[in-house]
This record gives structure tokens, sequence and C-alpha cells, in this order.
């Protein structure tokens, strides 16, 4: 069923395409002649996706190439900026350490002759920062950063004519799929625990369709004992367990199905704070909880 509804809204814009066509009353290359457009950061690769608070050595990193409708040539600089949200800012959350949020810091700018040329021609760079380098930039000391708040790493591309690109002009479209260009990069910082914390988890799924997860599911591994967690048909389910003191593993891992853009969870721990949340399109493989005790 969900596949004829999507099939149907297809033909229906390919209709309403055709008709637009069949109204126009000037060519294509004449309607776009003078049109201007934008440019982006197409992220290339990225590794880390988080910082752990209890190691500062843990790094993110990030390659991105620039595209403009002059091939790259309208390039002058992108600068490269770091701030901090405090997410644990409200007294009546646990860990309140007061509002330690920072302004954004300018830590470099890449001029279009620290560019290289890509796999298509495109001007490619890369920055990064290890947590420890985030900290001293910001000013943050222990004690002023928690789990659950965030780095934010963001990109800001100025172009040869004075036009200034960055998070604040994106659209969906460039954010997601190929573009992949969101110019924002926020890492969380969490409390990985470096063994099992014992009590009672709740996994939350959640289906935007209505339709159940799609063959997606969620695994637990408890000292060798396997479980899936899933929904096979509505919008929700949840599901607790109890992680007894004294175990000795337990993992989490996600694995995909059809229509992952439907699928989000949450994941409750011992301590009643969301120890992690992902999707739409959760990332396939182990999942990594922030349990701050």
């Amino acid at each position: 069923m969900k596949q004829n509804i999507k099939y149907i809204k297809a033909v229906l814009a390919s209709f309403i395409l055709l008709i637009s066509c069949a109204d126009a009353d000037k060519p294509f290359d004449e309607i776009t002649s003078n049109e201007q457009r934008g440019a982006i950061l197409r992220t290339i690769s990225q590794e880390g996706s988080f910082f752990d608070r209890n190691d500062t050595s843990t790094a993110w990193s990030l390659v991105f190439e620039e595209q403009d409708q002059e091939n790259g040539d309208l390039l002058e600089k992108v600068d490269f900026y770091i701030g901090f949200d405090d997410n644990t800012d409200d007294p009546d959350k646990p860990r309140f350490n007061g509002d330690q949020s920072r302004p954004e810091v300018l830590v470099e700018t890449l001029t279009a002759d620290q560019f290289e040329p890509g796999e298509f021609g495109f001007p490619r760079a890369s920055v990064s920062s290890s947590f420890a380098d985030a900290l001293s930039t910001l000013g943050l000391v222990d004690g002023e950063f928690d789990g659950g708040d965030r780095i934010l790493f963001r990109l800001e591309l100025t172009l040869t004519d004075g036009r200034v690109f960055t998070n604040t002009d994106n659209t969906g479209t460039i954010t997601g799929s190929f573009f992949n260009s969101p110019f924002l990069y926020p890492l969380v910082i969490k409390c990985v625990p470096t063994a099992p914390v014992p009590g009672d988890y709740t996994i939350k799924i959640n289906d935007s369709f209505g339709d159940g997860w799609d063959g997606a599911f969620i695994t637990v591994d408890l000292d060798g004992t396997e479980t899936d967690y899933t929904i096979t048909s509505g919008s929700s389910g949840e599901f607790t367990f109890n992680v007894p003191d004294g175990t000795s593993v337990l993992n989490f891992t996600y694995t995909s199905g059809s229509f992952e853009g439907e699928h989000t969870y949450e994941i409750i721990g011992p301590t009643g704070e969301l120890a992690v949340e992902d999707g739409p399109s959760p990332t396939v493989g182990e999942i990594i909880l922030s349990i701050c005790i």
C-alpha cells in the first residue's frame, strides 16, 4: 500500500511538471540565463560523531568540497568557527552547572589557494579538532561541560562577488541527499560508560508513516543473550528491560530496513535521562549510549 501511495505521488508530480512545461512561453536557456545561483560546501567525508566527556583525545574531522556556478572559480575563502551549546542549563535538570554556553570563536580561515582539486575538479579542503583543542579554544574547563552539551562546528563560505553562505541559508534540498551541505556540524558530548550501568532501560521506537519499522530493529546483547526490539505495525512502541548489577556485556546495535527516513528511536538510561536518540535514517551499527553518573 505504501509503495502505491508513493507511486501515485510521483505520477502526480510528473503530471504537474508536464503542464508547467507546456504552459511556458520561453525556452529553458532563456529563463535560466539571468538566474543567480548559490554555492554549497558538500560533505565528502566525516570522521567522529561525538566527543567523550572522559576522553579529551576523541576527535572530529571533515573533508568538504566547494561548488558554485563557476565550478569553484567564485571561491574566495571559508571561515571555520567553533561554539558551545550548554544543554544542561536548566536548574531542574540533573548536573546543573549554570549556563556555560560560549559565543563562536573563529578558528581558521581557508583561502582559495589552500584548496586542492577533488575527484571532479571542484576545490576541496579539510578541517579538524580534538575535544581537547575545542575545549581550549572555547575556554571551557572541567565542570563547565557535561554529557548532552554540544560543540558546534560551523563553516562560512565567502565568494569573490561578496556573497556569503552558511547554515542559515540552507534548505532541506542541500542539507541531505547528494549535496549534504549543512555548514553546521554539532557534536554531542557523551558520557560513554566504561562498564554496563545497571538498572532499567527503555527503548522508544517511532515510525512517522505509522506502519511499523519495515524490517529494521534494535538488538540488545546482554551477556551474550541477544534480544531484538522493533514494531511491525503502528507508529510507536515502548520496551523496558533490566540490566542486573554485575553485568559484564551490554551492547546496542541498529539494523536498517526499508523506508529509513520514517524511523526514529530514543533510549532512556537508568538515570532517567536520554541516553541516545537517532533518526530519521538512524546510523547503522553500534549504538553508543551517554549515561552520566
